[in-house]
């Protein structure tokens, strides 16, 4: 039997979005992702993929179809559960409430949640927020009609439109020196990505200190752009490239810069740090 544990959005997009030659979605053993909501809310609208769970005599029932023994990732979603606690009845804030389940409400992610746990080997994963805060955030991920919003538009941003988007999207991609970074080099064992490794972490961070959204990419978005990610993560966070590897391919499982890139993201660690403490011999690089 194995726990529960909170997903956050992010990683749900990021699990939607693995792709190898074809999208991951199309591996049966990949993703369960479980809607237990009612049944009208999920035929209004649901996250593309989701199976809507069955509840009979106050239980819920696993889904026929999937064997959650062999699946390496199972989600379970309802409205707005956030915590693993859940909430006190009342919402009183007492803090002095007994620690089991007594006075706790739990939601129905949860409850669905601890049925399952019996049968996989992997933590079920819980989506913080759940259907609101996912569907808020990605709206081009849910079906049907319903998207939560934040907060209602301002009449000003609803005037703006179709025409200011594209607007947006030429100013971000076409000819604008101070929103655009391009670094030339091949992806080859003789690419060199050391000599840019200052100006890129300098760029990204002034950018997000501006509230800009960053799209880093590359030819196939495996090598080179993975390896600049690692970097500004390294410099950014002044974290070993063992724990910046880790975070990225936890976002992005088929990553995969080349030996070259590797090496000098080493040696890029001891600028940061002072010392090369990755041992980039193991087989994990």
């Amino acid at each position: 039997m194995t726990g529960l544990v909170l997903c956050e959005p992010t990683e749900l997009y990021n699990i939607l979005n693995q792709v190898t030659k074809l999208s991951r979605l199309t591996e049966p053993n990949y993703l369960c992702l479980l809607d237990v909501r009612s049944k009208w809310e999920y035929d209004e609208s649901h996250v593309i993929t989701a199976r809507l769970v069955k509840k009979r005599a106050g239980e819920y029932l696993v889904p026929e179809s999937v064997d959650l023994e062999c699946a390496e990732y199972c989600v379970v979603y309802d409205n707005s559960t956030s915590s693993l606690k859940g909430t006190l009845k009342g919402d009183s804030g007492d803090d002095n409430t007994d620690e089991g389940d007594q006075g706790i409400v739990l939601g129905a992610a949860i409850e669905c949640g601890r049925t399952l746990t019996h049968f996989t080997r992997h933590p079920i994963h819980i989506l913080r927020g759940g259907y609101e805060s996912f569907s808020a955030m990605y709206h081009f991920f849910r079906t049907q009609k319903i998207i939560w919003m934040p907060q209602p538009l301002q009449p000003q941003e609803r005037k703006l439109g179709r025409k200011h988007q594209e607007e947006l999207t030429h100013l971000c991609f076409v000819g604008d020196a101070d929103k655009l970074l391009h670094i030339q080099i091949e992806d080859s064992l003789e690419a060199n990505i050391t000599p840019f490794l200052r100006h890129l972490c300098h760029f990204i961070e002034v950018h997000l200190e501006l509230g800009s959204v960053i799209l880093v990419f590359s030819t196939m978005g495996i090598s080179r752009s993975c390896a600049a990610i690692l970097a500004y993560l390294m410099h950014q966070n002044e974290q070993t490239l063992k724990r910046s590897w880790a975070y990225v391919k936890k976002c992005k499982t088929n990553m995969r810069p080349n030996r070259a890139l590797v090496a000098q993201l080493s040696e890029w660690e001891k600028v940061v740090l002072g010392d090369i403490v990755t041992d980039i011999l193991d087989p994990l690089y």
